[in-house]
C-alpha cells in the first residue's frame, strides 16, 4: 500500500526531503514521473495506463502536503519503515487503504524508478 498524508498535515514539510523516490509535494506543487528517479520517456503507471515520465502532473491537493501513490514505496528496499511517517510531527503519514501493494510490488516499483 502507499502511504497518504492526511488533511492534520500542518504543512511543516519535514516529510518532503525524506522520501527516496521524491513522491512527496508541497500542495499546489505540479509532479512528474522523473522527479527524483532516473524515470525518462514512456513509463507504465500501476493501472496499466503509459504517461511521459517528464509530463508536469496536477497537484493532488492543492492544500495541504501529498504523496503521489504511483511513486511511494513505503521505502521498502530503502529503509525499514516510511520516512515520512517517522518524521512527521503530527502523525498524518498513514497507510493508504485505497493502495495495498505487496512488498513484491513495491520492491518492483522500486527498481523501475531507480535504475
Amino acid at each position: 500500500m502507499a502511504i497518504v498524508i492526511t488533511d492534520e498535515c500542518i504543512n511543516c514539510g519535514a516529510c518532503e526531503p525524506e522520501c527516496p523516490n521524491n513522491a512527496i509535494y508541497e500542495g499546489g506543487e505540479e509532479w512528474r514521473f522523473s522527479d527524483g528517479t532516473t524515470l525518462t520517456g514512456d513509463f507504465q503507471k500501476l493501472d496499466g495506463s503509459t504517461v511521459d515520465a517528464e509530463t508536469a502532473n496536477e497537484p493532488i491537493s492543492l492544500d495541504y502536503y501529498y504523496i503521489v501513490p504511483d511513486k511511494c514505496t513505503e521505502c521498502v528496499g530503502f529503509h525499514d519503515e516510511p520516512q515520512c511517517a517517522a518524521v512527521c510531527p503530527v502523525d498524518c503519514c498513514v497507510d493508504d487503504p485505497n493502495y495495498r501493494e505487496s512488498e513484491e510490488i513495491l520492491l518492483g516499483k522500486k527498481a523501475k524508478m531507480h535504475l
